[in-house]
């Protein structure tokens, strides 16, 4: 029989004896506290392997939400193929398919003292420049924004609005608030991100977490994320 205990930093996965801990990103804030009707993934940080990541997905059921579990330590670069592997396994079930059930990522929710979860479902992971999709959105929305993530105290803003263009550099702490100036009275602005592939999924949550603070009607966050190396 498997089991798997929560902690409120460590997953402990259990299984045939053999104890596998993994550490949870940590972050501030998520919209997403409750789930129910639950299956789980678990990627596991592990020096041993080639590309120091383990996938282990033997719990998971087509039908349901899925939580995917990675470890903090990992990369973005370690991570992504995996991501994808499970993204597009549920994307084309054929049977046993449900419309309705999403993919999470597991965090441990800092204001909470207890698990948060943030929505990928929708996400499409492109390792390739994003200037052509940037080019296609231009006529499309009255503001572009580009948010490109070298590291949480590395982060390039360029903001396309009326035929203007400037590009600001910032840290995880500024973020948040240029754009909360630039966007609060913008009728129609797409953020669209493009992330360091060293990034460690630590940090990667972190920037996600803090975008999904961002809830004006007239913003979106573009579902196409990119990833450089």
């Amino acid at each position: 029989m498997k089991k798997i205990t929560i902690l409120l930093v460590f997953f402990i996965f259990i299984s045939c004896g053999k104890d596998k801990i993994i550490q949870l990103p940590e972050i501030n804030h998520s919209n997403i506290s409750e789930m129910q009707d639950v299956s789980a993934a678990y990627l596991f940080y592990d020096e041993t392997l080639e590309d120091g990541v383990e996938l282990n997905r033997k719990n998971l059921i087509g039908t349901t939400n899925w939580l995917v579990n990675i470890d903090k330590r990992l990369t973005l670069k370690q991570a992504l193929p995996k991501i994808i592997f499970l993204q597009d396994k549920k994307r084309q079930a054929e049977v046993h398919k449900n419309e309705n059930a999403k993919n999470y990522f597991t965090c441990h929710d800092l204001s909470r003292k207890n698990l948060g979860f943030i929505d990928f479902t929708e996400i499409m992971y492109h390792q390739e420049n994003a200037q052509t999709f940037l080019n296609s959105k231009k006529t499309e929305v009255q503001q572009l924004v580009n948010i490109k993530v070298h590291s949480l105290d590395s982060t390039y803003i360029s903001i396309i609005s009326n035929d203007t263009s400037f590009t600001h550099t910032s840290n995880q702490k500024e973020l948040l608030k240029h754009l909360n100036t630039h966007l609060t009275h913008q009728e129609n602005a797409l953020i669209v991100s493009e992330i360091k592939e060293s990034l460690s999924f630590q940090d990667y949550m972190t920037y996600k977490s803090m975008l999904s603070q961002i809830d004006y009607k007239n913003v979106t966050v573009a579902n196409d994320e990119f990833v450089f190396n």
